[in-house]
């Protein structure tokens, strides 16, 4: 692997390469990359990234995002079988008939669905700025929100608005069973749990703190407990140890199998994948001109409402 590394430094130097990586990549991913973050720090980074390459460690929508913020650069993703759950959830054709059925609403979508249904959204969203960008819209401003129905109905109970939903959900956060977490939290009484708003709302009813995958990170290591119960990817794990390595984190496992809670998609990523791909400059995200103009819109709305 350290060969694999040295020649992906040599050909992003060469390249004026820059790879950019979620949180829930594997820990070698992460450690490679020249930014890692959440996806709204990845859309702000994309954005203003002076690089002729973006080498995306994500899933395929996070990937056609970038490629949306700019579109006169290269951005290749390592495997484009990295795809989404929640995006898949909500296909472009079918949302766009259900949209027919609320002319007077606004479109928020979520920034986990594929271009093609931001392109039918007003303002898109992440779950870092969800609430502050449904908070700053009139109190009597009809909304329909997409894909994540989990998502959805935290927002709802947080703003007491009644929001329509669109029935998608990430199976990452959506298969986390509340036995599972009651078990955890018998074990560990005094261990607060911090949960990922992905997450069905029984779980994020016994949650002491609920927040993005960057605010959750930024808890652990500013709150003064020890321990934590993790309801969300095992990714971010990697990064909250190190920031608080005296600390430990007990990932919600998803079932008996195993202590862990992974997305397989996003680990389809390895760093053999990352240097064929800045080797050969392959796995181009293309988009056309007019699904790109349409889609830029809501995202820029998002940047500037964040």
């Amino acid at each position: 692997m350290k060969n694999n590394i040295n020649n992906i430094n040599a050909l992003r130097r060469k390249k004026n390469a820059v790879i950019l990586a979620h949180y829930y990549q594997i820990p070698e991913i992460q450690d490679l990359a020249d930014f890692v973050g959440d996806s709204l720090a990845l859309a702000q980074q994309a954005e203003k990234t002076d690089a002729d390459i973006i080498v995306f460690a994500g899933v395929h929508f996070m990937a056609e995002t970038a490629k949306i913020l700019n579109p006169s650069k290269k951005v290749l993703i390592p495997d484009m079988n990295a795809g989404c759950s929640l995006a898949d959830s909500c296909p472009a054709g079918p949302f766009e008939e259900f949209l027919k059925n609320y002319p007077d609403h606004m479109v928020l979508s979520y920034v986990n669905c594929s271009a093609e249904v931001k392109a039918l959204s007003d303002i898109i969203v992440t779950s870092t700025n969800a609430l502050k960008i449904v908070e700053q819209l009139p109190a009597d401003q009809k909304i329909v929100f997409a894909p994540d129905k989990n998502l959805g109905n935290y927002i709802n109970s947080m703003t007491g608005r009644n929001m329509v939903l669109w029935d998608g959900s990430c199976h990452v956060h959506n298969q986390l069973k509340a036995e599972n977490v009651i078990n955890l939290k018998i074990q560990n009484p005094d261990v607060p749990l911090i949960a990922h708003p992905e997450c069905q709302s029984v779980i994020l009813e016994m949650a002491d703190f609920i927040g993005s995958t960057q605010a959750l990170l930024n808890f652990t290591k500013s709150d003064s407990h020890n321990k934590y119960i993790v309801a969300t990817e095992g990714g971010i794990v990697h990064q909250m140890k190190k920031y608080s390595p005296h600390k430990e984190f007990i990932v919600v496992p998803a079932d008996k199998t195993c202590n862990c809670n992974d997305c397989e998609y996003m680990k389809l990523n390895t760093i053999e994948k990352i240097e064929a791909v800045l080797q050969n400059e392959t796995n181009e995200i293309t988009l056309s001109d007019d699904l790109i103009r349409k889609a830029l819109k809501p995202l820029k709305r998002m940047l500037e409402m964040s």
